[in-house]
């Protein structure tokens, strides 16, 4: 398909039943030719780098009130790595339609324009044409991330004053962090044309050990782990501190999932997204897994990734979706080459990035959000205040003495907050790891607070 042209397209049932829509889909070039103004959706690829194809899908805001604000756009981040935003993200968290593609009660597209991205290169639509194409560290992603969204914001001239606010969970909170620090200063440069307002980090893996170390007690005090559990966990999490104060990144990494091993033996399968959700399950292959030459990252590929890539999903993404798209090359599945892209980073994946929070706090004018589910386990919440006291920040002593705000809705609890300067840190109540998943309403009074400056 030609670069910028735009073709009729029948929209799949329930998104749109008998509507036909002009969509520009801009491919990997985004070579944009005059034409309709797309206000629906868009989607298509940008060549990163050589041999390394990224995927993105725009849903535009259409029920917009007249004489309103510009409405804002949101990017999100998955996590894994590999975890598909377009799939994920998209249908089971916070896009118009879920995996039956049924509408959502709790879109964020009811508040603002929606820019999924699947990243690294190599997760869900995004692909690799040379194995040494796949990013390695943070930096890459990072880097890869701006190379895209310059391309797109030159392509997408109406979405270049919106305020746009990056918003993530998980791995995807430590790719954000880097993605943010790198674009703020590219626009200050005038390399990226867009008005970048903030980053919100959910659930994130900012710094590892932070969570490794509070598994224990954690689980301690929520009765989900006795004295001898506590005293097995908290050894093993010695070991992998340990690799980590050595600089043994890829046995750190090994070394969490025995840790993680370890934690489930003495807590009877505790869910780590969930302390009160199901037992954990490994996903049984559906052979869109690689052949992994390390048991240990297998394991935690298994573990992490790829239950978010479910059956039902992944029939859904193949089928009716890549059909709808029509861009997505033949040879490329989605969620095949995930494995992949977790393996590759296991060498960064125990490093953290809390300076990068650090400097955004301090040294850009961005809105930098913290938020938190109650009962996320593998991104705790006392591993999160543990490493926020570690930033050099100077707010923090008012931070710490600053009570909070309850968060209510219909006199009941749902969370907290507590801002200072241009820095929040959202309490999400009734929540696992996958906040907007399990407390749906209060995640988007969230975001609409976060983007109104409160």
């Amino acid at each position: 398909m030609a670069a910028g042209r735009c073709v009729k397209v029948w929209l799949w049932p329930v998104l749109a039943v008998g509507t036909c829509l002009l969509l520009c889909r801009c491919t990997a070039e985004l070579d944009c030719k005059p034409g309709p103004k797309v206000k629906n959706q868009d989607w298509g690829y940008v060549d990163v780098r050589p041999s390394a194809h990224m995927f993105w899908w725009l849903y535009y805001r259409t029920d917009k009130p007249a004489g309103s604000e510009p409405t804002p756009l949101i990017l999100w981040l998955q996590g894994g790595p590999g975890g598909s935003s377009t799939g994920f993200g998209n249908f089971q968290e916070i896009g118009p339609l879920d995996v039956s593609q049924q509408p959502r009660n709790t879109t964020w597209l009811s508040v603002a324009n929606l820019l999924f991205i699947d990243n690294p290169v190599g997760t869900g639509f995004s692909y690799v044409t040379n194995k040494n194409a796949y990013a390695t560290n943070v930096s890459m992603v990072a880097t890869d991330l701006v190379t895209l969204l310059k391309d797109f914001f030159t392509c997408k001239t109406d979405l270049q004053k919106v305020p746009f606010y990056i918003f993530c969970e998980s791995y995807g909170g430590k790719m954000s962090a880097a993605l943010a620090q790198m674009l703020d200063k590219a626009v200050k440069q005038g390399d990226v044309k867009c008005n970048l307002k903030g980053v919100a980090l959910g659930d994130s893996w900012i710094s590892a050990m932070d969570y490794v170390n509070t598994w224990g007690p954690y689980l301690r005090a929520t009765s989900l782990l006795d004295h001898v559990g506590l005293q097995a966990v908290q050894k093993s999490a010695q070991m992998t501190q340990q690799a980590v104060d050595q600089g043994r990144w890829k046995n750190a990494t090994e070394l969490w999932s025995r840790t993680e091993d370890v934690l489930e033996e003495f807590s009877n399968g505790v869910s780590f997204y969930n302390i009160l959700g199901d037992k954990v399950k490994f996903a049984v292959s559906d052979g869109r897994a690689p052949a992994f030459s390390n048991p240990s990252i297998e394991k935690l590929y298994r573990r992490h990734v790829s239950p978010l890539h479910a059956p039902s999903l992944a029939e859904l993404m193949n089928g009716p979706i890549k059909k709808y798209l029509g861009v997505i090359p033949d040879d490329v599945t989605w969620g095949a080459q995930s494995g992949e892209v977790f393996a590759m980073m296991a060498g960064d994946f125990m490093k953290p990035v809390i300076d990068i929070v650090d400097d955004l706090i301090q040294n850009t004018d961005l809105s930098v959000v913290v938020y938190n589910g109650q009962l996320d386990l593998i991104c705790n919440t006392i591993g999160t205040e543990a490493w926020v006291h570690k930033l050099q920040w100077p707010g923090l002593s008012q931070f710490d003495t600053k009570k909070w705000t309850p968060i209510t809705s219909k006199e009941i609890t749902v969370g907290f907050v507590k801002t200072v300067k241009n820095f929040s840190f959202y309490w999400i109540l009734d929540a696992g790891h996958m906040v907007p998943a399990d407390a749906g309403e209060t995640a988007l009074r969230m975001i609409t607070m976060v983007m109104e400056g409160q």
